[in-house]
């Protein structure tokens, strides 16, 4: 496939919108796309490993002592311009953490390793390192995605552009998010390279559990163009009877149901364990997957595939013991009987065994089975509510919120004082743009989608009141000017 060239910035603002078809194009594009280059045996494999890093930054309003005035800038470049606050005098840390795959990478393939990583960046944060002149970084990226030397290595995630989580944010703009990520990352590195884009790591590792919220979530996957999605352990349960998974370390299918009767399904990956970075900045997936052996599938002796994901940055042991740990596991487990592999890669070895999504075992978000159990299949949203209304009464731990990577926090409940803005900012944004068809290659369009986006960066929420709410609520300001046409 020939890539095709996209302009990274349009009018002063990132290239979100307007060649939706040249994207679908890209997507279209059959595969495989990993295993034709891959020299990893998966026959003489017991087990497998891989790993992926999260990395983000928003972007907030902050370029300027006058909150209503001031420029919108990454968090990172604020945290350079405010060395001496908190914790930002890592500030330079975390910048040569963005950079330093395209570093690892090479060399280990110079010392004839097989190196392997998926890398999950938020579109803000690349949008951020850009406007802050950080371009060594993206050219440092472009290098181990594009150069057929190196691309077999490292396996991309998709995200939502800014940073959005699935469970509250309305899935007209989830959507949008999803579409934005994938043209700036085909304007930063190519519609070839975002052809081979196949995995989706959803912000917080949020997956709805509304009903017709997680289908529209699938369905944005699935006419996205993505094969897979990456979850937590504790946020599906098995389809059927609602009982926990058995079998992590394989492939799982998730089917999601809508109030209408409607079903989707696509494959799911599952995240062990907690959020602690330890686990990958001490390369645990790689110890674990050493202790486990081949297992049936479909008929079909196959290696375990233990995943983990992690930020890619924060922490003492990300900044620190993560570099030297990650070459020393590369260096020792390439080619052995636990290589380290990429999702995409390893599905696409399946696919030559002749197992599908359909031999994979059947999920459902957590707390789906309690409403099958009792609702009318296909009897709509107005019979979905009353279900969901009775069930809370008898138990107020049952809840429609969607999980996370941790247990303990809600991504809806306690955040009215952001929603609210948030959602009028939406609604605004669905009447002046979505509903009046304003073409998406229209100015107007792009820089109010913009800034809606950077209204529904899952940081104003986590982490509650004070300065991030206050940076959300008025960039929903911002945003309702703009769409209101005095901006």
């Amino acid at each position: 496939m020939k890539t095709t060239a996209m302009p990274a910035y349009i009018d002063g603002l990132p290239n979100l919108c307007g060649q939706e078809e040249m994207i679908a194009a890209a997507m279209s594009q059959a595969g495989p796309y990993y295993r034709p280059e891959s020299p990893v045996d998966f026959e003489k494999a017991s087990s497998a490993f891989a790993i992926a890093l999260h990395m983000h930054q928003p972007l907030i309003p902050a370029g300027g002592d006058d909150l209503q005035t001031a420029a919108i800038i990454s968090n990172l470049q604020d945290m350079f311009n405010h060395p001496d606050v908190g914790d930002n005098h890592n500030a330079s840390v975390f910048r040569q953490c963005y950079q330093r795959m395209g570093e690892y990478i090479p060399q280990l393939v110079a010392e004839g390793k097989q190196p392997r990583g998926m890398l999950d960046y938020s579109g803000c944060l690349l949008d951020g390192l850009l406007q802050m002149g950080a371009d060594d970084v993206i050219e440092s990226l472009r290098t181990i995605t594009c150069d057929p030397a190196y691309r077999g290595c490292v396996e991309w995630l998709a995200t939502p552009w800014g940073h959005a989580v699935a469970p509250s944010t309305p899935v007209q703009d989830y959507r949008l998010h999803v579409r934005a990520w994938q043209h700036f990352f085909a304007a930063l590195f190519g519609t070839e390279a975002l052809a081979r884009v196949r995995g989706f790591s959803p912000s917080e590792m949020a997956l709805p559990n509304h009903p017709d919220v997680c289908y529209e979530f699938v369905k944005t996957l699935k006419d996205c163009g993505f094969r897979w999605v990456l979850v937590q352990e504790h946020t599906i349960e098995r389809a059927g009877d609602g009982g926990p998974i058995e079998q992590p370390h394989v492939p799982h299918r998730l089917v999601a149901r809508n109030s209408q009767g409607q079903a989707l399904s696509i494959t799911v990956i599952v995240k062990t364990q907690g959020s602690d970075t330890k686990l990958v900045g001490q390369m645990q997936p790689y110890y674990e997957a050493r202790g486990l052996g081949r297992v049936d599938l479909a008929g079909k002796s196959i290696p375990p595939l233990v995943t983990q994901i992690a930020d890619g940055e924060n922490g003492g042991v990300m900044m620190n013991e993560f570099p030297p740990k990650y070459l020393e596991v590369m260096n020792e487990a390439s080619g052995s009987g636990t290589p380290p592999v990429n999702v995409t890669e390893y599905l696409e070895y399946l696919d030559g065994l002749g197992v599908s999504e359909n031999d994979f075992p059947a999920t459902q978000p957590i707390m789906q089975q309690r409403i099958w159990d009792r609702f009318d299949d296909g009897a709509g949203p107005e019979a979905l509510a009353q279900t969901i209304a009775a069930i809370q009464k008898e138990d107020d731990r049952f809840h429609v919120d969607g999980g996370s990577w941790t247990a303990d926090i809600s991504w809806v409940r306690g955040y009215d004082h952001v929603l609210g803005p948030m959602q009028k900012a939406s609604a605004l944004f669905a009447e002046k743009m979505l509903a009046a068809n304003v073409p998406t290659t229209d100015a107007r369009y792009r820089k109010a989608l913009y800034h809606l986006f950077t209204t529904q960066t899952s940081c104003f929420r986590y982490w509650g009141e004070g300065t991030w709410t206050d940076y959300g609520r008025e960039l929903c300001r911002r945003t309702m000017e703009i769409l209101n046409g005095s901006a």
